[in-house]
């Protein structure tokens, strides 16, 4: 009976010493990250069985356990890679946001006051100083263009060492995981008990790390994880930690992306499997914004660039000088054309070039309207096959634009590609057009130089004899690309029934609308309506008045004797602010400017909504889980008193059993 009574209270009194131990860590960790609370599993010994029945032997703590949930600690890890993701991505949108709508240092200003100085050289075309108020708002908005890419080139720098930083940090975090795993295995083999506080170690090591990319796990037979990326790609298998690296794109060597570690070098992962975490928050951050506003804004500039100058090149300088002409400028704008690159693992030795095609003209047979590009904001991927054959692939929306096949001049979306020699089966380029468009944005040196360069006349005129006598009128006319002025000057001349002397064929426009080509001499009437313009050799004239009611008025047609005071071309290239001039003719430059900074400032906005929304997901699971595994102290006070009175009642049954023993030695 004695060693029964003895034997029951060292049982109770290691229980409760190992109870107090374990509340004693509890207490101590109770602000350590990562650390869950932990609790003793006890149960009873095994009974002696007696003729008087079963007779207990006491307790013993089969384990210490940790009270987890691995469900909770998923969503808990979920929502934290989530709010990495989206907080990482509003930190760098939001810059661009601030850039773009800065009322000072955004576009839209700079677009203003350049237009503002070309109407004012359409109002005063001999005016010197208005010439050169144009040229300097010029140069200040193609500043304001170099100063956009270079904060984009800066943010674009950032991303890069940010990316570069964040693998090394997952590197580091997996060969740490790994490392726990092996001291996880040896542990646990050894005791086979669970190793508590390495496995707290390791689930704040996977914690962190889904801070930094979107993590998944398996449990492995002897207690070890595995950790997978992306769509599965392995990053930790039990002990060994696999690399991801951080290097040149094959396809861009200014872009860092992400990638693995294999035997045979760095194996790039496609962008879309890099998601979660600030790693996946920078990489969806640079594809879905900054190379979208680093496009636009460069579209902007060639569209720009393009359009203007075309615009300028129909028209006459002060001086005289018209298209053709040795001493003629018909650029303000210079602008580098589109970049293309070779994928580092080609093979072949494919010569690929690109050039901006011109901007679509003025539909005849009127020339008013304006010139507009068909560009749009994205790079493109030009992939070789066999034969020869080769697709060009947007890769914003990857739609195949053109397929061709051997050398030739493949054009799409405003692009002209010369492929001089085509690539082996499997080789690609990468087509970038606007990749250095804000950057090397510039005035023409002549035009600087002298504003009387400026085109702002039109080379045609049109001279009434000053003997007519009735009040028909033919304006001074607009040009279209491919003029050709009459040399010498041609005398038109127009009767009761017909205008006379355009040699060329012709359009007539008619006041219902009505189009009529023909040659010889045109009718001021057909089928009730009258003569309201006509169009030849690329040359446009409205027509207004009444024939004379006798004999003939005549004009003479031919160059433009003196476009001192004459602003026709500047009016159209002033025109251009609201004109639809991109996208196909459906927007003009201040609606795409517009437009991107409305779509960077609702991105923005939904970015931030969704990351206060993750965040209180995140609190709401944090809360879960620190109610299951969180230390409570007043719990754990609780639980020391409880523990205490087990260990003095314990200590009570060895004082009972001690005394009983005395007296039945004092019997003897």
């Amino acid at each position: 009976m004695s060693s029964g009574i003895f034997g029951i209270g060292i049982s109770g009194i290691n229980a409760a010493q190992l109870g107090l131990l374990t509340t004693e860590h509890n207490v101590v960790n109770a602000n350590t990250p990562g650390y869950t609370r932990q609790r003793t599993v006890q149960a009873t010994n095994i009974a002696v069985n007696t003729g008087a029945g079963s007779i207990g032997q006491g307790v013993h703590v089969q384990t210490i356990e940790r009270v987890y949930d691995a469900f909770i600690n998923r969503q808990v890890n979920t929502a934290q890679t989530t709010v990495s993701q989206l907080d990482a991505f509003y930190g760098q949108i939001k810059q661009i946001d601030n850039m773009l709508a800065d009322a000072s240092a955004g576009l839209s200003p700079a677009l203003q006051d350049f237009f503002s100085g070309a109407q004012q050289v359409a109002s005063n075309p001999s005016l010197l100083p208005a010439r050169q108020a144009m040229i300097s708002s010029a140069q200040t908005m193609v500043e304001r263009f170099r100063s956009l890419d270079s904060r984009l080139e800066e943010i674009n720098y950032e991303i890069n060492g940010r990316i570069t930083n964040a693998v090394s940090e997952i590197n580091t975090y997996a060969g740490l995981i790994a490392d726990v795993n092996q001291r996880i295995v040896v542990s646990e083999g050894s005791y086979g008990q669970p190793a508590n506080d390495l496995l707290d170690q390791r689930d704040q090591l996977v914690s962190d790390l889904n801070q930094l990319i979107k993590v998944s796990t398996t449990t492995n037979s002897d207690g070890s994880f595995n950790v997978f990326i992306g769509s599965g790609q392995q990053l930790v298998v039990g002990s060994t930690a696999q690399q991801m690296t951080a290097t040149p794109s094959v396809a861009d060597p200014s872009r860092i992306v992400v990638g693995l570690q294999t035997g045979s070098g760095a194996l790039e992962l496609p962008e879309s499997l890099v998601n979660g975490g600030v790693l996946g928050g920078l990489v969806s951050f640079r594809a879905s914004s900054l190379d979208r506003v680093s496009n636009e804004i460069g579209r902007l500039g060639a569209s720009l660039a393009l359009t203007f100058n075309a615009q300028l090149g129909l028209g006459q300088d002060l001086v005289g000088n018209v298209a053709g002409d040795p001493a003629f400028v018909g650029n303000l704008f210079v602008l580098s054309a589109p970049q293309v690159q070779g994928n580092s693992t080609n093979t072949g030795s494919g010569v690929l070039a690109a050039a901006f095609a011109p901007p679509e003209a003025p539909n005849p047979p009127d020339f008013s309207g304006n010139f507009f590009t068909e560009l749009q904001p994205s790079d493109y991927q030009v992939s070789f096959s066999a034969g020869g054959n080769y697709s060009v692939t947007r890769l914003t929306d990857n739609q195949v634009v053109f397929n061709g096949s051997g050398a030739g001049v493949a054009s799409f979306d405003g692009i002209d590609l010369t492929i001089t020699t085509v690539g082996n089966p499997g080789d690609r380029f990468k087509v970038e057009p606007y990749s250095e468009i804000a950057r090397n944005l510039s005035i023409n040196q002549q035009i600087a130089a002298d504003p009387r360069l400026i085109a702002a006349a039109a080379p045609v005129g049109v001279t009434p004899n000053i003997a007519n006598s009735g009040t028909f009128r033919i304006s001074q006319g607009v040009v279209a690309e491919g003029y050709s002025l009459p040399a010498p000057a041609l005398t038109l001349t127009v009767n009761q029934t017909d205008l006379q002397g355009v040699t060329s064929p012709w359009t007539a426009m008619y006041s219902d609308g009505t189009v009529v080509p023909g040659a010889g001499n045109i009718p001021l009437n057909a089928a009730g309506a009258t003569l309201v313009g006509f169009t030849f050799d690329n040359m446009h004239f409205a027509v207004s008045g009444s024939a004379p009611s006798s004999g003939s008025d005549s004009f003479l047609v031919g160059s433009n004797a003196s476009g001192i005071q004459d602003g026709r071309n500047a009016i159209l290239f002033a025109k251009l602010q609201t004109q639809s001039t991109m996208d196909g003719g459906v927007s003009n430059y201040q609606a795409a400017y517009s437009k991107l900074v409305a779509d960077n400032g609702i991105r923005s906005r939904e970015a931030k909504i969704q990351l206060d929304a993750q965040t209180a997901v995140l609190q709401q699971a944090q809360a879960t889980r620190e109610a299951l595994s969180g230390v409570n102290l007043d719990e754990e006070a609780a639980n020391m008193l409880k523990f205490q009175r087990a260990y003095q009642a314990s200590s009570k049954l060895l004082e009972i059993g001690n005394k009983l023993f005395d007296t039945i030695l004092s019997l003897g």
